[in-house]
């Protein structure tokens, strides 16, 4: 019985071409008590891999986070699969608003302590007294309320290439960063503020909008469906679209285009540029805002350093790499001092 993914990234690749078949990329989470995460974990794996979905997905006792891959003509058997779990049967489904064959290459089913790390400690917080969802219309409507604040639950990374007109965007790395420094900064308006928050999917603001209302906050909601589900309900009801730029997604494709304005920069040369990669060294993999012509100039690299590393034999790199501790900075996100550019 299989249980893990037997193929390479480039195997998979090759495979997904040669189908030519068109996928969906979707996206969907929920809170729920899951007693065995193990076993469920095996569960879906075995289901997914015969149906050739692909895609990142945790499970945790406090439930799942999925970000996944679908064939189109397995859609509605996928969807019947969800509907026979009793916690997510009729779960909202977040379709990508522009869609990718390749936008995920493995299915990687992982247990996690959470579905999403948020570094709390505290017995007596309740992720489910959440706040109240709203459409894209009543959003549009709260925030255009003076008696609104707007907060951004992502990250640096994320809304430093697009975000709400207005909102306040903390310069974070984690989640995790971001709870007690909104605390902190709104204290005073626990009582007389309407607390509106949005993230990509929903799934921050979830746990957000109920750790705010354990903190006494009284007025508290929260975008239904993240900026995903907001980009689609204003194409489709024709409604004014608030948000500026792209929104960061956690696939290969890295971003969706909302609107056409470009708010960021070239981490290299302060050009307007909005198209985030990965550093090319394999050492580094830094991620960072590029331009096309300071890719072409550097190699697709971050750095001189990068560049001079990445431009040796392969089995040269291996051997620098050898024994040394890498995996904090290959995670890193838009945060370096070679990057002269970064705001």
């Amino acid at each position: 019985m299989q249980l893990y993914n037997k193929l390479s990234a480039k195997e998979r690749e090759a495979l997904l071409e040669e189908a030519g078949e068109d996928r969906l990329t979707i996206s969907f989470y929920q809170y729920a008590k899951i007693g065995n995460p193990e076993l469920f974990r095996n569960h879906l794996f075995i289901a997914w891999d015969e149906l050739e979905v692909l895609g990142r997905i945790y499970v945790a006792h406090e439930g799942i986070n999925a970000q996944l891959s679908v064939p189109a003509k397995k859609f509605n058997v996928f969807k019947e699969f969800l509907d026979g779990i009793y916690f997510l049967k009729d779960i909202r489904l977040n379709i990508a608003i522009e869609q990718d064959l390749k936008s995920f290459l493995k299915l990687k089913v992982k247990v996690r302590s959470k579905i999403l790390a948020d570094g709390l400690n505290d017995a007596t917080f309740d992720v489910t007294k959440k706040g109240e969802h709203v459409s894209a219309e009543k959003f549009n409507q709260l925030i255009s309320d003076p008696n609104t604040i707007l907060v951004d639950m992502r990250n640096h990374y994320e809304s430093e290439i697009g975000h709400f007109q207005g909102a306040i965007t903390p310069d974070v790395d984690t989640f995790r960063d971001s709870l007690d420094i909104i605390e902190e900064d709104l204290k005073e308006h626990k009582e007389d503020k309407n607390l509106v928050m949005y993230c990509t999917g929903g799934i921050r603001c979830e746990k957000a909008s109920a750790y705010y209302k354990h903190k006494g906050f009284k007025n508290v909601f929260q975008l239904e469906g993240g900026i995903i589900e907001y980009t689609r309900q204003v194409r489709d009801n024709e409604l004014e679209n608030k948000f500026i730029g792209k929104n960061f997604v956690f696939d290969h494709r890295r971003a969706e285009k909302i609107s056409e304005d470009v708010i960021a920069q070239c981490h290299q040369c302060g050009k307007p540029c909005d198209t985030h990669v990965n550093c090319e060294n394999e050492a580094c993999h830094l991620l960072f805002i590029q331009c096309e012509e300071c890719a072409a100039k550097m190699d697709n690299c971050c750095s001189d350093h990068c560049k001079e590393v990445n431009a040796l034999p392969y089995e040269e790199q291996k051997a620098l790499r050898r024994g040394k501790k890498n995996s904090n900075k290959i995670f890193k996100k838009g945060r370096s001092e070679v990057l002269k550019f970064k705001i």
